[in-house]
């Protein structure tokens, strides 16, 4: 790598997520390669030109580019300074092998939800701790990626099901320190992940893992007013470690766990 160009990879305890990698290159080019995943790129700044399957692509900024595996394809920077990414790689429990002619022949995805919501998922990815809200993510994101590429295909389970939500939200509360994942959830109720994640949202209005992150965030409240001292509460009630509980605590309410605890001196 050049002076100015750096790489971060990791591999995140998330079901089929081969790796995530975050860079910024100015002068690395890629040569022909391909990969055993699918690779799903986020363009954040500048942009990216490619051949796939020796077609000429171009990945503009804040784009998203749909690489299927198995298929060569090369990159470099397409503007001057370089270009940001951000890639996570997915097997195929995510997207079928099936649409890997869709996705040579339109690999560029312009949808701006999409390619929020893909931001939101490594945000998630990179945070110990959220990898139940990674895989929520990813059911959804994998949906619409699928629904681009084959317009015949059908959103999957759009009714309401709330004998499904109800079951979903006891085997949830069953033992909040130790939630399990999405894809074991869907295997333990004979359901698909998407439909798990559609269903709670409209019996209950969030999804799943938000669920989740409030029952914590609940319990975190009443062992901090009990004198528990935040490391300690981050153990007791689930979150990955202080900083993960802190993080969620002050997004739900607006002070952190030691400035809360505080207020029952």
């Amino acid at each position: 790598m050049t002076a100015g160009e750096h790489v971060r990879a990791w591999r995140p305890a998330v079901p089929g997520v081969g790796e995530v990698l975050h860079a910024h290159f100015t002068e690395h080019a890629y040569p022909a390669h391909t990969h055993a995943f699918w690779t799903v790129l986020l363009i954040d700044t500048g942009g990216v030109s490619y051949e796939l399957e020796r077609t000429p692509h171009d990945a503009p900024p804040r784009s998203l580019t749909l690489l299927p595996p198995h298929v060569p394809h090369d990159g470099k920077a397409a503007v001057p300074g370089g270009f940001d990414k951000r890639v996570v790689y997915l097997d195929e429990r995510w997207l079928t092998l099936d649409l890997t002619g869709a996705a040579v022949r339109r690999p560029t995805l312009l949808d701006e939800e999409l390619v929020s919501a893909v931001g939101h998922l490594h945000r998630a990815l990179a945070s110990p701790g959220d990898e139940l809200e990674a895989e929520s993510q990813l059911a959804v994101i994998s949906e619409r990626m699928t629904l681009h590429l084959d317009s015949s295909a059908e959103p999957r389970h759009r009714t309401a099901e709330p004998r499904l939500a109800r079951k979903l939200r006891e085997v949830l509360d069953r033992d909040l320190t130790d939630v399990p994942t999405l894809e074991s959830l869907a295997a333990e109720l004979d359901a698909h992940p998407t439909q798990l994640i559609r269903a709670f949202g409209r019996e209950y209005g969030l999804p799943p893992h938000r669920y989740v992150t409030g029952r914590r965030v609940d319990r975190a409240r009443a062992l901090l007013l009990d004198g528990v001292p935040p490391a300690e509460v981050a153990a007791v009630v689930g979150f990955y470690d202080q900083a993960h509980l802190t993080r969620h605590f002050r997004t739900t309410l607006g002070v952190t766990p030691a400035a809360y605890a505080r207020t029952a001196a």
